[in-house]
């Protein structure tokens, strides 16, 4: 519906401005900056809200910006004298003050806010086709088919559907107006330049609630083959947008009252403690999945944390028995209830693989997990350390480099970071695989193996002082560290125990 003001009417579904019966020529630049200013004409609109909003980001001078808000004002024979429908607040930004109302006579009421869902929430905006060529919008359309379809596999996010996000198809929206509307937490947009045999994806993620921006990337790719390009930054967008909105849910259940916690508030309490990856954070972390298992015991998730949790006790935390009989209950039981949630599979086929040894169905579990969502890091993250141990150091490395490109800033970085080192030991490179076991330890330098991953290179290299010093750091984190016990705990493949174990032997690891 068109939005109604003094003797003009501007329609944003047709992109018209008119005055009576007359066309108004606007630049689309300009008719983006007054519908935006129209839309959010209840409060004042800085400098930077038209910038991210009008400009994507992108840098713009203040005479560019000026010249604008002037072309708009002319449109609707205003000016910065008079300043009649835009006024301009000092040191705040502009305002739209006009008396607006929609369908010519009723005033414009904002549709009721839907209640936003039990977990967390995203649209997917259609993406801008910036190259000025109509015939490629199917190219950005297609583009944002597929990411709506993986995010649609992260089972914990609840995922608008894509004709109710092609409704914004063509307008200028404001984030928490889309939010309101569709019952959204975070907004997902971008756009799509095509020059050439050359095309430059954008995208941001956005909370609705606040307008804050989470995460943004830019990709840059040769057009060879569409469909190729397509897959391959849907992939990388949704694993880059997972981690960035499981740390947003993190700090936004910090926020919540003890009292008004569901199972998967819980779980989300826990996360910070297990991913430190040490006994005192997994036993820290520990009673909150409980809590979370205790209000839904067929919650796949939690058992899938659980289970980790409890083989990082088993592994560094002294070797109880009775901590790996849970840790393989709980992988178990991930299996067998989330067989439709890639994390659950993959957590799963992790403590599987290195606690049970039974990487046959480690295997089936990442295979699994990446049929339901290809996009899904963990496969790569964790399972390159059973696929480490058992000693193909290749396809470790591999699954290694995979997740770091997935998601190189996530927390559990530090984990193929320090198998790509290890896999270079085990291949002879160890100047490789001490620069990839540095980069490592620098991200988690508190994670007690990395440091005994980066032990055996450094031996190897004859930089016996390095080497020990790394071997006291691990014993000053995990006091019960033995290789004999560790290769056990975890199943070292025996062909390639023997140079381990003396690498880490002359660095005075205890065997």
């Amino acid at each position: 519906m068109p939005y109604i003001f003094e003797d003009f009417a501007l329609d944003g579904n047709r992109r018209e401005l008119r005055r009576g019966d007359e066309l108004v020529a606007v630049e689309p630049q300009v008719f983006d900056l007054l519908q935006y200013l129209i839309r959010n004409r209840d409060r004042v609109v800085s400098k930077d809200d038209l910038i991210e909003e009008i400009w994507q980001g992108r840098i713009v001078s203040d005479a560019t910006l000026a010249s604008r808000i002037n072309a708009a004002r002319n449109a609707l024979r205003d000016n910065g004298v008079d300043q009649r429908l835009i006024r301009t607040m000092l040191r705040r930004g502009i305002r739209f003050v006009g008396n607006v109302q929609e369908d010519g006579g009723t005033e414009a009421v904002a549709p009721p806010s839907l209640t936003l869902p039990d977990r967390p929430s995203i649209a997917v905006l259609p993406f801008a086709n910036m190259s000025g060529d109509p015939e490629q919008d199917y190219f950005a359309d297609g583009m944002v088919e597929d990411i709506i379809t993986g995010l649609s596999h992260v089972r914990w996010l609840f995922v608008i559907a894509r004709n109710s996000s092609f409704t914004y198809k063509g307008r200028a929206v404001d984030v928490k107006q889309v939010g309101r509307e569709l019952g959204v937490r975070y907004v997902l947009e971008g756009s799509v330049r095509k020059v050439g045999n050359r095309v430059r994806i954008t995208g941001q993620l956005i909370d609705a609630e606040d307008g804050s921006h989470l995460w943004a990337e830019r990709y840059d790719r040769d057009l060879t083959d569409v469909f190729a390009v397509q897959d391959e930054i849907t992939i990388s967008v949704v694993a880059a947008i997972e981690p960035n909105l499981r740390r947003a849910e993190i700090e936004r259940v910090k926020r919540k009252r003890p009292d008004n916690l569901d199972a998967y508030d819980f779980l989300l309490r826990a996360l910070p403690d297990v991913y430190t990856f040490m006994p005192p954070g997994a036993a820290k972390g520990l009673p909150l999945l409980e809590r979370a298992l205790a209000i839904e015991p067929s919650y796949a998730l939690a058992h899938g944390f659980a289970a980790w949790a409890y083989q990082t006790l088993f592994i560094r935390g002294g070797m109880d028995g009775a901590d790996r009989v849970k840790a393989l209950h709980h992988a178990h039981a991930a299996i067998e209830l989330g067989q439709g949630d890639a994390m659950a599979l993959a957590l799963a086929g992790f403590t599987i693989g290195l606690v049970e040894h039974n990487r046959g169905l480690a295997e089936q579990a990442f295979a699994q997990a990446l049929a339901l969502s290809a996009s899904c890091v963990f496969v790569y993250a964790f399972g390159c350390v059973p696929v480490a141990y058992g000693g193909d150091a290749a396809r470790a490395i591999e699954w290694g480099e995979r997740a770091m490109r997935l998601s190189p800033l996530d927390t559990m970085s530090c984990i193929p970071q320090g198998i790509i080192g290890f896999g270079n030991f085990l291949l002879g490179r160890h100047e490789d695989a001490v620069a990839a076991g540095r980069r490592a330890v620098e991200l988690n330098p508190g994670f007690s193996i990395l440091h005994g991953w980066l032990t055996a290179p450094l031996v190897r290299l004859g930089r016996l002082d390095e080497a020990k010093a790394s071997a006291a750091r691990l014993m000053a984190l995990d006091m019960h560290f033995s290789i004999g016990r560790w290769s056990a705990a975890v199943g070292i493949a025996p062909g390639i125990m023997g140079d381990l174990t003396d690498a880490m032997q002359t660095a005075g690891l205890p065997e």
